[in-house]
């Protein structure tokens, strides 16, 4: 099986690349954006040396399909899905923030709070909380987008304040965020499942705001099983995880976490498999279908010609 780890391509009236930890942006004549979700797998801030067959379209087609199923609520970037591993389409002009909305006192919200800190960008956390309560409404904690580095917390007052967004376009944004989340808590208990934080990122382009990027994957969000969670909670027990944690875990097993001067551990045709195949079970538990493996013999062949032949219909 072939993983897609590396693109370069020269499509017509392409301006410039962008790429990221696991995405390959291509800018077409300032007017389209073809993003290519590859099979690199990052855990710990680093791109692992080998790729995750399967993984690219994975993501991809969880993307599409969560933009799909939320366009009446926000228009978004997504024009065409030419290859299972591509989606085209605007080129927006990003805001500076993500949008970052919880349910639950999870992850980063749960480290401030363990701290004894009661508010979180801005936001007021209740009292006698314990890890993965559930919160009263879901709140927004947005991130600054940091082009180098981590990004920080900050609240909405400092982001209209420093003019990152202005006071109307952000509460818009507040608005589509509660929305989008709402759609995706709907959808995810639909599959037993929970959706317990994510984060959404929009652009303009002619004046209109978009959703941008890709949306609900297990990149962007965190999921918990249904079942079982209230009785987990009532006995302090860890809540069961529908995420790409098991890479993690399987790092710091084999005593890789990012550190200066540690080693990524081996990573055999065994353990490649592996977490492929959890990957497309990721897929099938959040969606609810079948997984198609499409062909992964020429990947980079396939996604060429699939793209520049929708790129010719735009003429």
């Amino acid at each position: 099986m072939e993983a897609l780890v590396k693109t370069n391509f020269k499509f017509e009236e392409q301006k410039d690349l962008y790429i990221g930890k696991v995405r390959d942006v291509y800018n077409i004549d300032n007017n389209f954006l073809v993003m290519i979700v590859s099979d690199r797998i990052s855990a710990f801030d680093v791109v692992l040396p080998k790729g995750i067959p399967f993984k690219g379209q994975v993501l991809n087609q969880i993307a599409e399909k969560f933009l799909d199923a939320t366009e009446d609520i926000v228009p978004n970037w997504k024009i065409s899905s030419p290859d299972p591993m591509v989606t085209i389409g605007h080129l927006c002009q990003p805001f500076k923030v993500e949008m970052v909305v919880r349910g639950f006192l999870s992850g980063h919200a749960w480290r401030e709070y363990k701290q004894g800190k009661r508010t979180l960008c801005g936001v007021a956390l209740p009292e006698g909380m314990k890890e993965n309560d559930r919160f009263p409404n879901p709140i927004i904690t947005p991130t600054t987008k940091e082009a180098i580095g981590h990004d920080e917390d900050i609240s909405k007052e400092e982001i209209i304040k420093h003019g990152l967004v202005s006071k109307e376009d952000y509460e818009q944004l507040e608005k589509y965020t509660l929305a989008l989340f709402q759609r995706g808590q709907e959808l995810a208990n639909e599959r037993g499942l929970i959706l317990v934080d994510t984060k959404y990122e929009f652009g303009k382009k002619d004046g209109k705001i978009y959703l941008i990027d890709e949306i609900h994957t297990p990149d962007s969000s965190r999921y918990f099983y249904l079942e079982g969670y209230q009785e987990r909670q009532n006995n302090s027990e860890p809540q069961r995880q529908l995420s790409k944690e098991f890479v993690r875990e399987w790092l710091m097993e084999n005593g890789f976490q990012g550190l200066e001067g540690q080693k990524i551990p081996e990573m055999t045709p065994e353990i490649i498999n592996q977490i492929s195949e959890r990957y497309i079970e990721l897929y099938e538990n959040i969606i609810g279908d079948k997984f198609q493996r499409n062909e992964t013999d020429n990947l980079s062949q396939r996604i060429e010609n699939n793209v520049s032949a929708w790129l010719k219909t735009q003429k």
